[in-house]
């Protein structure tokens, strides 16, 4: 697993190409996995900041539960672009629900924020990352950049 730095540190090309797929519209679609094991997809907004990749979400929430119980996500930048010119945008981890109070200070301090709202109202999740890729479509070729964790990144074309 890898933090968001060391992402961009190991690949920075791919980083920097999921930050702006990431950034071209306000919501993303996180996977998590039901206490049957079976997925569920959600909407969620994520901050890039500090070194790491975070996502808030509400502490009574079903997306909350579910990292609890099984902190393995998906988290997609859901293209409004059917062509995929700008690119899809995946990553793969763990979920770790952040608890300190001074991390979450700065957190929150991200989003401009002053007060940090108590467990009860919200949760942090600093994500790790598994693997990442984007899949662009050039002329007739499926491009896929990807990397995962501790290893060099690579590219599958396909047509």
């Amino acid at each position: 697993m890898a933090t968001w730095g060391e992402f961009e540190s190991e690949a920075g090309e791919l980083a920097g190409e999921v930050r702006a797929a990431f950034g071209r519209h306000k919501h993303l679609v996180l996977g998590t996995l039901r206490r049957d094991g079976s997925p569920r997809l959600s909407g969620t907004e994520v901050t890039i900041g500090l070194g790491e990749l975070w996502v808030g979400m509400m502490a009574s929430g079903v997306k909350s539960r579910d990292l609890r119980r099984d902190p393995r996500f998906g988290l997609h930048s859901a293209p409004l672009d059917v062509e995929m010119s700008d690119g899809d945008a995946k990553l793969s981890g763990t979920a770790h629900e952040v608890v300190d109070r001074e991390v979450l200070a700065e957190f929150w301090g991200l989003l401009g924020q002053e007060t940090v709202p108590g467990p009860e109202e919200a949760l942090v999740f600093r994500l790790e990352l598994l693997d990442a890729s984007v899949a662009t479509v050039v002329g007739q070729e499926m491009v896929i950049d990807a990397w995962r964790a501790g290893a060099e990144p690579w590219q599958i074309r396909r047509t």
